[in-house]
């Protein structure tokens, strides 16, 4: 049976708050657990939030701006790595961590306060493995551990959840040399485990129930690598 259980009750997160004590002492953990952290509260906890009175537009912040705030749209320009496609004040961009989203995950809602607006962890993957590594020290026990955000999907209306960042799981089920219940043996099947679990937790998240961590429990997903594995590669992207 699979469980999936919020954590609730965590405070307002802040700048060198210690978040995986905060987690310890308001969930059970198990090994084999897998635990699902929305990326807003590692970031604020790791202070990756920007005060936008602080920016200055340059011109290409401001010609892509259109009506929206051109000092958000810098913020954008600064966290891409390159520009995919715009159309202001929308702009899809790949970031530094090779992740194709929209506004290059610079985001206003659920910000430390108004004028402010939230960025993605320097090292998604590294924050996974600090959560990790702090949750063994607490509580002897080292979960699983994926860092989450909300992306949107080409040829798909609305958003889900996906890994950004992990320890302990693997991204990634290759099931080719298989055979399914027919006989027939699979070629190019591989699934993405780690952003099934980060859009199951989400079903117990939400955008505004304040909850931004979940377990789950009774799926073995222990293994390793990086959610960048789990990024396209450009030579087999046929749309970059």
């Amino acid at each position: 049976m699979i469980q999936i259980v919020p954590v609730e009750g965590l405070p307002e997160i802040r700048a060198g708050d210690d978040l995986a004590a905060l987690i310890a002492g308001r969930a059970e953990l198990r090994d084999r657990d897998v635990l699902v952290v929305a990326h807003k509260v590692v970031s604020k906890a790791e202070g990756r939030i920007v005060d936008l009175a602080d920016i200055e537009p340059s011109d290409e912040a401001r010609a892509l701006a259109g009506k929206d705030d051109p000092r958000r749209l810098e913020v954008i320009l600064r966290e891409s790595a390159r520009l995919v496609r715009t159309r202001p004040p929308l702009v899809i961009a790949e970031t530094r961590h090779g992740f194709v989203c929209a506004s290059a995950g610079v985001d206003s809602s659920n910000a430390a306060g108004s004028g402010t607006v939230v960025l993605l962890p320097e090292d998604p993957d590294a924050s996974a493995a600090r959560l990790r590594e702090r949750l063994h020290e607490l509580t002897g026990v080292a979960p699983g551990v994926i860092v989450s955000d909300s992306f949107g999907r080409a040829w798909r209306q609305g958003t889900t959840d996906v890994a950004i960042g992990l320890s302990g799981i693997r991204p990634l089920l290759d099931l080719s040399g298989e055979r399914d219940g027919a006989g027939y043996e699979l070629h190019a099947t591989v699934i993405a485990v780690a952003d099934e679990l980060a859009a199951a937790a989400e079903l117990v998240l939400g955008k505004t129930a304040r909850i931004p961590a979940a377990v789950i429990r009774g799926v073995d997903a222990t293994g390793g690598g990086s959610a960048r594995d789990l990024v396209i590669p450009a030579e087999r992207d046929l749309f970059r």
